[in-house]
């Protein structure tokens, strides 16, 4: 690792160029332009989120606001936590643990830095991580190691099983860094007595060991506040789920980037909340003028992404797919497993969702434990791909709902539970009459494939599958 890097922490460097981002449209639009050449590997995706107005705005103060609250928890007498973009936070808030989510953070400095997160990436190696590990984790828990971020306080995952080379990357780091470490398990079968049972018990055990390490008990008033900000998020998700099956889409293309990474940083928090309302308000307003999302008004093909994104730098996916009138459809990361979404009731999912029960302390943990039972990947890959509930019925279902003429794949080589079954997938999709495409790359370190390279393909992709011209 480079001696400069090791100069300043790297969070406290990221919350200042956030701040300093989500304020760089105070001025006046001269002054404004006058600015962005000073940030040059940043200025591409500062621009293309406040172009979106105040969803943008929102979004990256969002983003400022999270790195605040962890770097400085400690100080304001409270707890911190590393954990996954798979953990739901809102049970951390509930109890004034504030989370240090590994992926959100890792995509950060994809966006930020032109260099990404290679060295932090390689670090990772050079004190004996695997390198075939998923690079998302490693992307900031090779700063951690090398004690460039903030103090953490303990280290939580629940991927067990479901994606083993994230849940060996906080295992890792708890031994690494002697920190307290606690993991929810996941059985392989989503619908199921003994599941529910199961989870039920383990999510229970996760909140004894959170009033351990904080010394504060679980306050019930505080779990409803937060619990009733999930619901109304959720609300709102299955109505911008709804309105991106309209035609032409009203959504802009990086919408779903916003959906997903709001809810993964202030899931049960009036930040999220505020994003969110943001969003719905002008996407109702495009529906109700007749007006697509795109930036070229023109819509000329849908995608949906039945994995995760491609987080290179200046946002140059969600810049393709919007220059070439692609509308993305969303991913697994976007979507919403309440018994509201449009999916659920579209296909009667019902018994794989969840509903909120606020009755007691008892029937609100259960809808907590529910809740976090149905977080990305660990819905939908916790089991075989053609199992009910799983991978290739959620693909399947989502890409018909939402009229998608192909589905791309992708991930990183560390994703090893995908990547052993995404060919019977794609074939099986192909199957039901909808052109696939496997993407080769890594979502998190361009230097696997170029995003250039990536593109290339893509296009290649769309011409001779004839979805574009």
């Amino acid at each position: 690792m480079r001696p400069e890097l090791k100069e300043y922490k790297f969070d406290t460097m990221l919350w200042s160029t956030f701040v300093a981002a989500s304020k760089l449209k105070n001025g006046s639009e001269k002054e404004y332009r006058s600015m962005l050449p000073y940030i040059p590997y940043f200025n591409s995706t500062v621009d293309a989120l406040l172009r979106l107005g105040e969803p943008g705005r929102l979004f990256i103060e969002c983003i400022a606001k999270y790195f605040e609250n962890y770097i400085t928890a400690r100080d304001r007498g409270f707890h911190n936590a590393v954990t996954t973009f798979c953990f739901s936070p809102s049970i951390l808030y509930a109890m004034d643990v504030f989370p240090i989510c590994l992926e959100v953070i890792s995509v950060a400095q994809t966006f930020a830095y032109k260099r990404g997160t290679a060295e932090f990436l390689d670090y990772c190696n050079e004190v004996g991580y695997t390198e075939t590990s998923c690079s998302s984790q490693r992307g900031t828990l090779g700063a951690f190691l090398a004690g460039l971020g903030a103090d953490i306080d303990m280290i939580l995952t629940n991927t067990p099983g479901v994606c083993d080379t994230n849940a060996n990357a906080f295992a890792f780091a708890a031994a690494y860094l002697n920190k307290p470490f606690f993991s929810l398990d996941i059985p392989p079968v989503l619908v199921d007595p003994r599941t529910d049972e199961f989870q039920d018990s383990d999510f229970r055990a996760l909140i004894i060991f959170l009033e351990k390490q904080t010394g504060r008990k679980l306050d019930r008033d505080r779990l409803r506040i937060v619990l009733d900000e999930v619901a109304k998020q959720e609300e709102i998700v299955a109505e911008l789920e709804d309105l991106a099956r309209i035609v032409p889409n009203p959504l802009p293309v990086a919408y779903n980037l916003m959906v997903y990474a709001s809810r993964f940083l202030f899931s049960g928090m009036k930040e999220c909340t505020a994003v969110l309302e943001s969003m719905r308000r002008i996407g109702t307003d495009n529906a109700d003028n007749g007006l697509s999302g795109l930036s070229g008004g023109v819509e000329k093909m849908r995608t949906f992404f039945c994995y995760i994104d491609h987080y290179t730098n200046s946002l140059k996916l969600w810049d393709f797919l919007d220059r070439n009138g692609i509308c993305y459809q969303g991913n697994i990361l976007s979507r919403s497993w309440a018994n509201t979404a449009p999916h659920v009731k579209e296909y009667h999912t019902e018994a794989a969702a969840y509903s909120f029960d606020k009755t007691d302390l008892d029937s609100m943990i259960r809808t907590m434990a529910d809740h976090n039972s149905r977080m990305p990947m660990i819905k939908s890959i916790r089991g075989p791909y053609d199992a009910p509930d799983m991978w290739l019925q959620d693909t399947l279902s989502l890409a018909k709902m939402y009229n998608a003429d192909c589905i791309i794949y992708n991930g990183t080589p560390g994703c090893r539970n995908t990547w052993g079954m995404v060919k019977l997938l794609a074939r099986d999709t192909e199957k039901a009459g909808i052109p696939t495409f496997i993407m080769y790359g890594d979502a998190f370190d361009d230097r696997v494939e170029s995003w250039e390279a990536s593109q290339d393909r893509l296009e290649e992709f769309f011409r001779v599958r004839r979805l574009m011209a």
